[in-house]
């Protein structure tokens, strides 16, 4: 059982998900159970209901069974399953994506569609003015509009700070009109219907802002040292910090080597030595963590004098109790553990006090450890704090903020103190007064890689004490609890403003996800789905990919945001699997497969509003290439505003007044933008152009880097095998100031340039706009230069494009006459018109087997006659052994040999088979890059290889290698990134064709059987063929319906019977082909079972054929060198006859069958077909004669030739009747004559010529199978189908 509570399943909606059982719990009692809401309920997360199995046979069988759902609600949904006795064996969860509609139409709007454009809420001014100032979305091709809180905000201004979640940011308001929820939600529908522009929203579970209200008169919502008394060494230090803080302001350790204007290392060194001294050791925060060892002692003493205690086994280690109220010296130590390991010899007051001595030592050695613990941490907190002035006071990377002081402080706040001044000792006393330690409430923020499992402020950990806390000062950290009792009010509250964001805004973001509580944050998000069953949800994730899926899949998210910033820093293997869907070229999966792990969906992002602006990072001319690479993406896509108008600073989430400008098409102010600002123009053909390849299914990705700054991103329709190619040159330095290279590669482009979409480049603008102080706006001496939809000799980009050769494929070169840093062009291509032939008459062919080959499929003038018939209905079975399996030996056999892929392995069959095992692990992962795939990419070797070994067999089988031969030269002459596609189409649908026409030839048994019984049932053509050498023996001619064929050496008909072989792929050509012992231990099951009843009684008489001494071979040889030392394959040869007489349809006739007998006698030599026939009913007589008589014989050729391991005595051949018991006896201690047959081969083992199971005398199988062939051959006679009613031996007869 896999247990996928960490893999994520997203799933669109009107998908059936099939839960079907695993091969380990077959045969067991499974139950599945979901919370996925059953038809006409509401979801609730925590009511489960079992899901019923569908037998689709209408037969319970376990392989064919299944659980269905019938995706049709958005969200995250979980499922478990119970086997036997185990309630929850494992559990895992499945994400059904929303369905979001726009217009008045109610249009689906495609998540891959999506183009988002994020506008910091506070910065749009009055409601009245919004449409003006988010028109500039609409104009520029954006469809969604991400708002940031919309809340009232705290004092500080940050855009995440939220001081009441209920209640609109007063801002919006005029003094005209007071703007409520109702405004903003008719203004949303507004855009949603008459824009087509879907908009969603913050939500901000983890924190409220500092000076919120509601906080305060609810404390319990926060973390405070009366809820949380483990905060409180954590909150003293954070109170000693602050006062150091005002110190080191004030110049109390200038002396020291501490100023207020910390400038150098000799500063950092000081400040250590302060933090030490001044802090720690005054704090001596160790004993929050120790014992009062005097305390313990004496109540320990005084107990030992009692005499009165529990003796407590399992106690061996001495117990503390923690201080549930987290004093000094508060914890306590568990009196019983103590008396079980300090228990005194007597009670006499020596060996009392000798008793608490060693107790007094071990608490001292506790309190050490507690003490050394402290220092750990106090040493933590230094490191931190000594970092976070190093960042912000010297580092070049920081904001440099300059002296200390009460406004830029050594180290942030950790706790709000919203008391007046006091001295350190007087704020101590208010710690244990609780009705003002519940105000001192801890303050939010993030650790840098936590794990999302951990909760940094909750019990046992130490992030506040450690200082490792990125604090956010202006917001206050919220406690739940694990229940909605634990806080009512928080819950309440937060579930009211949940109900309030749901009613008005198509989906939310997540604000600071790793921080909310995973328990909290899907109870809020299952409410908003009561009122928006279709809610988009997003977050943004920075953890490891593990953990990542838990939240997606727990949560629901719907997309991650990444931004463009994320990938420069990991390999491309790592970020393109969540930059596009698939690779150009991948393989088309059936409609009912595998359910695979899948990446969380993907908003990229050319930058997020808390990411610094790029021009901070790389020039202005880095903005427009990096929105093509965006663009480009099979994903959803997003922006902030302020990006596309150049805005060179980052706007400040925290206090920045600035407005955005409004949309004005004649723009000529500053605080009015058009498409003439920055790079809007480009931006509005990216959008066109990001929205229109989702809708028309160019779901395929591939990127290349052509040079160092130079990449080019290929979009690919996998139905019409269009794609867009965009080519970008980025310019991280400016190229103003920076040398770059003049020339750049040439670019090859499978197929053919149809136009050129845009070519565009950033340049100095004439504009004479300026930036003023009231208005956000960018730089109004750049703009872009773009031309939309010319042909390529247009084009200034471009200097020329031939259609070259290159890898087996006709390519366009592309050379560029300039094309500078900040430079993009983007083409339209499509194949050239002969691969768009080939391609399209390819396609048709294909629609045989799945109508999805309907799209983009050509009729031809000429279809070859060889497409136009059926291609597997005249096929044997054995002619399907030939084309499904044969492994190498059997190809060798023929002079060939299975394929080896170079740098790979040889496939395991000849066959179909041999590529179809490979593609089963390569196409559910598209794993392109496998050794298989580059070999079809290459060249043709593996597609001539199918179709000649096929022609190589003529008749039948050759014209399906003429089929293969057909399909091929249409795929040779596509481009070669298609080929291994479209080559595992073919022989994906001619390998399904061909086991539909195998299971056609079977027995209903087989035909009504389940996928189990047809995959066992396909065992019997793997193991089943008709060989060129050591075939079976040849067969009276006297016999019909024998199969001939014409021997292309001597120009002679001769006989082509069937044989089956031992085992693959090692015993199954040559000599070691065919054993009797194996064969008919496995005809029943192989032959007779599956409906091949006639190629199973050619085995069973060609077997008759060869008996010799009463026995048949074991080792066949074709009969001639036969080996007769196997003393139970004669009874499972008899025992087969039985059963064929049982199951066969007149199955009785063949005991009236002529058999050519090959050995008349036993010193006969072999003897020609037809030479001495005689029916089968006599060779089995024989058979049960010998055994009454006494067989004994010693092997033809007996010796090491024959046998290297065999002694003397082992050749020695011994079966017949015990007159006594009846029993079957036989063999000797040196010979194995049943089918446990290993010999021992080691002389330094002393085993050689042992057997490893020495089977001589009376074997229970042998006995079994006689007493039922005995059983049979009397019900036989007195039927008359069977002449002989009696056995004699030397003495008497016996019947």
């Amino acid at each position: 059982m896999e247990r996928l509570e960490q893999a994520l399943f997203r799933l669109e909606q009107g998908f059936e998900l099939q839960f079907r059982l695993g091969p380990t719990l077959q045969g067991k009692e499974v139950q599945v159970y979901t919370n996925y809401p059953a038809k006409g309920h509401m979801f609730d997360r925590l009511k489960y209901h079992s899901l019923d199995w569908v037998y689709p046979n209408g037969r319970e069988d376990d392989s064919d069974k299944y659980c269905r759902l019938d995706l049709t609600v958005a969200g995250s949904f979980q499922y478990y399953f119970s086997c036997g006795d185990e309630e929850k064996v494992s559990s895992g969860y499945i994400v059904v994506d929303p369905v979001l509609r726009v217009g008045g139409n109610n249009d689906v709007l495609l998540l891959d569609c999506i183009s988002s454009q994020t506008y910091l809420a506070k910065c749009l001014g009055p409601l009245d003015k919004w449409l003006d100032r988010v028109r500039v979305a609409k104009e520029t091709g954006y469809n969604m509009i991400h708002f940031t809180p919309l809340q009232k905000l705290g004092l500080s201004g940050f855009c995440y700070s939220i001081a009441d979640q209920l209640e609109l940011n007063p801002d919006f308001s005029t003094e005209g009109k007071h703007c409520t929820w109702r405004d903003i939600g008719n203004l949303v529908e507004t855009l949603r219907k008459e824009w087509n522009m879907v908009c969603i929203t913050d939500v901000v579970y983890n924190h409220t802002a500092a000076d919120s209200e509601w906080i305060h008169l609810h404390p319990e919502c926060g973390y405070n040292l009366v809820n949380s008394p483990y905060l409180k060494p954590a909150w003293l230090l954070d109170r000693l910090l602050w006062h150091l803080n005002c110190e080191v302001a004030n110049g109390k350790y200038a002396e020291q080597g501490v100023p207020a204007c910390i400038q150098d290392e000799h500063h950092i060194n000081a400040l250590r030595g302060v933090l030490w001294q001044q802090v720690f050791s005054r704090l001596r925060l160790w004993e929050f963590l120790q014992v009062n060892v005097d305390e313990a002692v004496e109540q320990f003493k005084q107990l030992l004098q009692e005499g009165e205690t529990t003796m407590m086994k399992e106690h061996r280690k001495l117990k503390i109790v923690q201080d549930l109220q987290h004093r000094r010296f508060g914890n306590k130590v568990d009196m019983n553990s103590a008396l079980n390991i300090f228990w005194p010899h007597s009670m006499s007051p020596s060996d009392i006090q000798e008793c608490c001595n060693s107790f007094r030592g071990r608490l001292e050695e506790l309190n050490l450890d507690a003490y050394k613990e402290m220092n750990h941490h106090a040493e933590q907190a230094t490191d931190c704090i000594v970092r976070n002035v190093v960042h912000e006071h010297l580092s070049d990377q920081g904001p440099k903020l300059g002296p200390v002081s009460r406004k830029y402080p050594l180290c942030p706040r950790y706790f709000i103190f919203p008391f007046e001044e006091m001295t350190f000792d007087e704020e101590t006393q208010l710690m244990e007064q609780r009705d003002k330690a519940c105000h001192f409430l801890a303050h939010d923020g993030f650790v840098k890689g936590n794990d999302l499992s951990r909760d940094f402020v909750g019990p046992g950990s130490q992030v506040y004490l450690r200082r490792e806390l990125v604090c956010l000062g202006n917001t206050i950290k919220l406690r739940y609890g694990e229940k909605p009792e634990d806080c009512p009010y928080l819950w309440a509250r937060m579930k009211l403003y949940t109900e309030i964001t749901a009613k008005v805004f198509s989906g939310v973001c997540l604000v600071n996800c790793l921080s909310t509580p995973l328990h909290v944050a899907e109870r809020m998000l299952d409410q908003a789905r009561c009122l928006r069953p279709d809610l988009y949800v997003v977050a943004e994730l920075i953890i490891r990919e593990v953990l990542q899926n838990v939240c997606v899949a727990r949560l629901g998210i719907t997309s991650l945001i990444r931004g463009k910033q994320s990938h420069q820093h990991c390999e491309q293997g790592d970020w393109l699997s969540w930059f596009g869907r698939e690779p150009v070229g991948a393989f088309v999966q059936p409609s009912l497969r595998p359910l695979i792990p899948a990446f969380a969906h993907t908003m990229f992002m050319d930058i997020s509003p808390n990411n610094h602006s790029p021009i901070q990072a790389c020039s202005v001319y880095d903005f427009l290439p990096s929105s093509v690479l965006v663009s480009m993406a099979c994903c959803a896509t997003g922006s902030t505003r302020g990006y596309d108008e150049l805005l060179p600073y980052q706007i400040s989430m925290v206090g920045d007044n600035h407005i955005y400008t409004c949309w004005n098409s004649d723009a000529q102010t500053s605080d009015q933008v058009n498409l003439q600002t920055g790079i809007l123009a480009g931006k509005l053909a990216l959008n066109r152009l990001h929205q229109q390849l989702a809708a028309e299914g160019f779901t395929q990705v591939d990127l290349e880097q052509l040079d160092e700054d130079v990449v080019a991103v290929t979009r690919h329709c996998p139905s019409s095998h269009q794609s867009v190619v965009a080519v970008l040159r980025r310019a991280v330095k400016n190229p103003e100031t920076h040398h770059y290279a003049f020339d750049v590669p040439p670019m090859f482009i499978p197929g053919q340039i149809k136009e050129v979409i845009l070519e565009a480049l950033t340049i100095v603008s004439t504009s004479s706009n300026r930036k003023d102080d009231k208005n956000i706006n960018g730089l109004p001496e750049r703009t872009v230069e773009i031309k939309e939809h010319i042909q390529l000799k247009d084009s200034r980009v471009v200097k020329k494009a031939n259609m070259v050769s290159k890898e087996n494929s006709v390519v366009q070169e592309i050379v560029f006459e300039k094309f500078p840093p900040g430079c993009i062009i983007i083409f339209r291509v499509t194949l050239d018109p002969w691969s768009q032939e080939q391609l399209g008459a390819l396609r048709r062919q294909l629609i045989q087997f799945s109508p999805q080959y309907q799209t983009c499929s050509l009729a031809e003038l000429r279809t070859p006659s060889v497409l136009t018939k059926p291609i597997m209905s005249r096929l044997t079975l054995a002619d399907m052994n030939m084309l499904l399996y044969r492994c190498d030996a059997e190809e060798r056999e023929g002079g060939g040999g299975c394929y080896s892929v170079p740098t790979w392995l040889p496939l395991k069959y000849g066959g179909l088979q041999g590529l179809m095992s490979v593609m089963a692990e390569i196409r559910p992962k598209n794993d392109l890059g496998h050794p298989l795939c580059d070999n079809l990419r290459q060249g043709d070797w593996m597609m001539d290889y199918v179709s000649n070994r096929l022609l190589a067999k003529g008749g039948t089988v050759g014209e399906v290698g003429h089929w293969f031969q057909a399909m091929f030269g249409y795929l040779k002459h596509i481009p070669r990134y298609l080929v291994p596609c479209y080559f595992d189409s073919i022989i994906q649908g001619a390998y399904t064709t061909a086991l539909e026409a195998v299971f056609k030839q079977m027995s209903s048994f087989v035909q009504n059987g389940s996928s189990l019984v047809k995959q066992l049932a396909l065992g019997s053509v793997q193991m089943c063929g008709v060989c060129h050498s050591w075939a079976l023996p040849t067969l009276s001619p006297h016999l019909n319906d024998v199969p001939y064929r014409l021997n292309g050496v001597t120009n002679q008909e001769e006989q082509c019977c069937m044989s089956m072989a031992a085992g693959l792929p090692h015993s199954c050509a040559g000599i070691l082909r065919c054993w009797g012992r194996d064969t008919f231990i496995s005809l029943r099951g192989l032959l007779l079972l599956t409906g091949r009843h006639l190629e199973a009684r050619n085995i069973i008489l060609a077997f008759a054929g060869t008996l010799r001494y009463g026995l048949i071979p074991n080792l066949l040889g074709r009969g001639s060198s036969a080996r007769f030392n196997s003393r139970d394959a004669v009874w499972w040869w008899l025992q087969c006859i039985r059963e064929y007489c049982t199951l066969v349809p007149d199955g009785v006739s063949i005991l009236k069958c002529p058999v050519s007998r090959m050995y008349p006698t036993n010193v006969s030599e072999p003897q020609p077909a037809g030479a001495w026939d005689q029916p089968l009913y006599d060779v089995i007589q024989e058979a049960m004669q010998r055994h009454m008589q006494c067989i004994q014989f010693r092997e033809t050729n007996a010796g090491p030739q024959l046998d290297p391991n065999m002694t003397e005595e082992g050749f020695n051949v011994e079966a017949g009747v015990d007159q006594t018991t009846g029993f079957i006896y036989g063999g000797n201690r040196f010979n194995c004559g049943t089918w446990m047959d290993k010999m021992g081969e080691s002389t330094k083992a002393q085993n050689k010529g042992i057997p490893a199971t020495p089977r001589d005398g009376s074997a229970v199988e042998i006995v079994g199978l006689c007493k039922s062939i005995v059983h049979w051959l009397v019900k036989l006679h007195n039927n008359g189908h069977f002449p002989y009613k009696a056995m004699t031996n030397k003495f008497f007869l016996i019947s």
